[in-house]
């Protein structure tokens, strides 16, 4: 989604970065950093963007790295994707982290420092937007795609969910996005904002008292989800697409995974595996998957123990 609107990425959170960009010359180069040889894996960033600076003839990178799960050793792993990218392109790096997880919180570090008791060798500073830390009706009014999509993972009151899932579907018809777009921005508010039944009702009873316009607009969106449900097929037929793109993606980032390992993804619920499709964006080896797996087999058994 990101790479889809990246001007509008940096027009909504980074207005002077947007003044001195030069959006013609944009282009995503390679993310490949370096390949671990102890653990097995190729390190890669998120989202990696050259361009050129407005007016002169000079280049710099824009590297965001989107974060799913809080980690305490972050800001040194960014700075090292830093130095790995300036190094590789001999360019300036413009870096952004984007905190799209709901716990903690707290606001995150924005720097790495190395210090000793007579000086301070290094302070890497960089950009941050922290989801859960900005408010959704701050961005009612912004008519931008990524506004629309991002407002589903901001700091939501359970009350207000039903409410900022139509207004995000609202917003996002007054914008001029083609199909595709608008499919690609629909699907991210249906996936992080999926209602209850009874968030559902309050949804539609809101729905129903707009105006006949915007009420066509949005039932056609919900049209196009009720037809991608019905070809995935029942909520079996869901989970083995989630399990098959999950199994792609995994075996792309860690290498061919072990049957063994992936009979456990498979074994996992739906909403494990919704947390699996974030948390696999910050594991570097089969070791993350391992531990991330018997954390979750962990609360299972206390789950049962304590029914």
């Amino acid at each position: 989604m990101l790479k889809a609107f990246f001007c509008e990425f940096i027009d909504l959170f980074l207005a002077e970065v947007a003044e001195y960009l030069d959006r013609t010359s944009l282009e995503f180069v390679d993310k490949e950093l370096f390949t671990d040889a102890t653990a097995g894996v190729r390190r890669e960033a998120d989202l990696v963007a050259k361009a050129r600076f407005k007016g002169v003839d000079s280049c710099f990178l824009i590297h965001t790295e989107t974060q799913a799960q809080h980690q305490k050793e972050f800001p040194r792993r960014l700075f090292v994707y830093f130095a790995r990218l300036h190094e590789q392109y001999n360019l300036p790096v413009y870096p952004i982290v984007l905190f799209s997880f709901d716990r903690p919180a707290k606001a995150q570090p924005r720097q790495y420092k190395v210090c000793f008791p007579d000086r301070e060798v290094l302070q890497f500073n960089y950009a941050v937007i922290q989801l859960n830390r900005l408010s959704w009706r701050s961005y009612l009014s912004q008519p931008n795609p990524v506004a629309v999509a991002l407002m589903a993972k901001m700091a939501i009151a359970k009350k207000d969910r039903a409410h900022v899932k139509l207004e995000c579907l609202r917003l996002m018809t007054t914008l001029k996005l083609d199909p595709a777009q608008q499919h690609l921005i629909s699907a991210f508010i249906d996936t992080y904002l999926d209602l209850t039944a009874r968030e559902m009702e309050e949804y539609k009873r809101e729905r129903d008292i707009l105006s006949e316009p915007e009420q066509e607009a949005i039932m056609e969106i919900e049209t196009s989800w009720m037809r991608e449900g019905r070809q995935l097929g029942r909520e079996e037929g869901r989970q083995e697409a989630m399990v098959s793109l999950l199994s792609r993606q995994l075996n792309r980032r860690l290498g061919t995974l072990e049957h063994s390992m992936l009979e456990r993804v498979q074994a996992l619920k739906p909403a494990q595996l919704e947390e699996l499709s974030e948390a696999l964006l910050d594991f570097g080896s089969v070791a993350d998957l391992e531990q991330w797996l018997r954390t979750r087999r962990k609360a299972r058994k206390f789950d049962a123990g304590q029914r």
